[in-house]
């Protein structure tokens, strides 16, 4: 099972969501790579899009195991568990943060146009090209979670298990057209998978 590109996988992503149609879903895509996906998905379904800017505080030897996440708005959250365990100091902590409030600072600079969306009281989908290992998806539910939407549902065209098994405590709701026991990559799902420019994202955003 192989996309053609982002686009086909959201319009395939789009119908199994048909269920959300009446409920004026707001679509958030996941940049880069999960905007056109999400772009997809709401031209199904109706809605508004956005996008969701969120950084994973990864440790910093073990980047993909998050300690936590950014939001815009200042909203941060904590694993405190990760933290607790981890043992990272909190030096190491705010070094990592301050990397990734730049980045974050930085795509807001690029990909905002306009102010954000409320999630409050909405339906939102948060959408991802993919979950490999789910960490970057479960640390958006947690961001979004802090601005009380009625509802979070997470779409995906595929995922491996693991991923699975890290992001349904997160959201409400998971659809996930494709989970292959041995995903090496999101990439392997798609023909066309090219890196996007910020350009792109901004385009189809507008």
């Amino acid at each position: 099972m192989v996309y053609p590109d982002r686009e086909a996988a959201g319009r395939v992503l789009g119908t199994a969501l048909e269920h959300l149609r009446d409920t004026d879903p707001l679509v958030l895509g996941l940049p880069r790579g999960g905007v056109p996906v999400a772009a997809a998905v709401r031209a199904v379904l109706g809605g508004d899009l956005d996008v969701l800017l969120v950084r994973k505080l990864g440790l910093p030897w073990q980047p993909e195991l998050a300690m936590g996440a950014l939001g815009e708005g200042g909203v941060v959250v904590l694993n405190r568990d990760v933290v607790d365990r981890s043992g990272v100091s909190q030096a190491a902590f705010l070094d990592v943060e301050q990397a990734e409030l730049a980045e974050l600072a930085r795509r807001q600079a690029v990909l905002r146009e306009r102010d954000p969306i409320p999630l409050a009281g909405r339906t939102v989908v948060i959408v991802d090209d993919g979950m490999a290992t789910g960490a970057t998806v479960a640390a958006a539910c947690r961001v979004a979670r802090e601005q009380e939407p009625a509802r979070i549902v997470v779409a995906v065209p595929v995922s491996s298990p693991e991923a699975e098994r890290r992001v349904r405590p997160e959201c409400d709701e998971l659809v996930c057209l494709w989970t292959p026991a041995d995903l090496g990559g999101v990439g392997m799902a798609y023909t066309d998978f090219h890196q996007l420019a910020d350009a792109e994202v901004v385009e189809l955003l507008r």
